[in-house]
This record gives structure tokens, C-alpha cells and sequence, in this order.
């Protein structure tokens, strides 16, 4: 049986977008700076600015002001870390993948929201699936990054707004094939959700690496709920 982790979206219907989706091409264009311009020649800027959980929940910088993990200092105040991490990547594959479910999914989402609203509707669900990262794991010092968990919220208001649209999948050896957002995205998230509850089990204290499935699950959700007050227009 084809299992929804064999699916690889490479295009959608872009025949209705009516607008130019340049906050989608902002978002892409800082994720890659952060990457090539400040990552890959300053690791520690990696390591400082992630999310950690115990330093949101305590409110302090736990290498600059008590010198607990290998990492280097964070801004100030170390909240700013929430958002942050959204521009951060852990490697070239993490965050290719990551733009390019922004690419086929935003431009549609941005158009439906309208500019300013896309820009805020995606902090929010960033902001949210870090939310459920700390939840998981409140006592992690391991760093969190990515664009993930605000993608996962676009991906959430995608569903919503466009079940029927066609999305375009490589589907292993049968090739590119259609099926609709309602199949490809909601078999994403329930694979999140599955993975995610299984982690639950294996999360301690001191053992919390790995995909955060749950923060998707978070963005996800984030997204579902927050599309219809941040949508601009009926869509027929």
C-alpha cells in the first residue's frame, strides 16, 4: 500500500492567484540568507539563536548568564529566539525542503490573505508550533530550528482554503501524478500527529532530539484555526 511519506508535492494549480505573492518571496529569500550568509560561516550563531525551551520558560540566556550548554550568546531579550529559529535551518536539504512546500503552498495562501495579513498569519503559526515544542519538552536544553512548524500553519490554511486543488506528487516509480490538497496535506499532518505521539513516549527530560513532530502538528492546527479570520475575500 503507498504510504503518504512516499509522496513528494512538486506543484499545484496557480491559474487563481491573482496578486503577486512577494511576502512568499521575502520569507524564501530571508531563509537562504540566514542559511548561506550566517549559518554556514558562524555555527555558533546557530547555537544562540535557536529556540530552547528551558530558556524561554526561565527567561534566561543559559550560556551567557549561567554557562550550561555549548552554544553562543543569544539576543536579548532571549524571547526573540521564537522568532528567530524560524529563519534557521540545520542543513542545505532542511531548508530546501522547507521552501519548496512554501513555493508550491504560499502563493496561493497569500493571495487568499492578502500581503500583510500572510506575514502575520505565518509568524503567528511559527510562534505557535514553538509554542508546542515547549510544551513537549519543557525542560530541553536541546536548540529547535526551522521554518517548519510556519510552513506546517500555511499548509494548515492551504487545507482549509483549497481542499479540491489539485496538488502535483512524485509518487516513486509511478511518476507525477494528481490528487487533491485534502489527501496530500491531510495525510501530511496525520503523519505528523502519528509520529508525534510515538515520540511522546520517548521524550525525557535529557532526551528530546530529533523531528519535531509535534511543533508541526502545533503550526498545523495554528493554521486551520486561524484561515478564516485572516482570509480577505470569500473564495468560490
Amino acid at each position: 500500500m503507498l504510504s503518504f511519506t512516499q509522496l513528494f508535492p512538486i506543484g499545484d494549480d496557480n491559474r487563481n492567484v491573482r496578486h503577486v505573492p512577494f511576502v512568499m518571496y521575502l520569507l524564501i529569500a530571508a531563509n537562504a540568507a540566514v542559511f548561506f550568509l550566517l549559518q554556514l560561516h558562524h555555527p555558533q550563531f546557530t547555537y544562540g539563536y535557536s529556540v530552547i525551551p528551558r530558556e524561554i520558560l526561565s527567561g534566561v540566556d543559559l550560556v551567557h548568564k549561567v554557562g550550561q550548554i555549548p552554544q553562543a550568546p543569544g539576543p536579548q531579550p532571549i524571547y526573540l529566539t521564537l522568532f528567530t529559529a524560524m529563519f534557521m535551518h540545520g542543513s542545505i536539504l532542511h531548508l530546501a525542503g522547507n521552501m519548496l512546500y512554501l513555493w508550491i503552498f504560499g502563493d496561493n495562501v497569500e493571495d487568499a490573505m492578502g500581503h500583510g495579513r500572510f506575514l502575520i498569519f505565518y509568524l503567528i503559526c511559527g510562534l505557535a508550533a514553538a509554542f508546542a515544542q515547549i510544551a513537549v519538552a519543557p525542560h530541553s536544553a536541546i536548540p529547535t530550528l526551522g521554518a517548519s512548524g510556519a510552513i506546517a500553519g500555511v499548509l494548515g490554511g492551504y487545507l482549509l482554503l483549497f481542499p479540491r486543488k489539485r496538488v502535483r506528487v512524485l509518487v516513486g516509480c509511478l511518476g507525477i501524478i494528481e490528487l487533491s490538497a485534502f489527501i496530500v496535506i491531510g495525510g501530511w499532518i496525520f503523519i505528523q500527529f502519528i509520529n508525534g505521539v510515538g515520540q511522546l513516549s520517548a521524550v525525557t527530560q535529557n532526551d528530546t532530539g530529533g523531528v519535531a513532530y509535534l511543533a508541526h502538528v502545533g503550526g498545523a492546527v495554528a493554521g486551520l484555526f486561524l484561515t478564516p479570520f485572516f482570509r480577505k475575500r470569500r473564495l468560490g
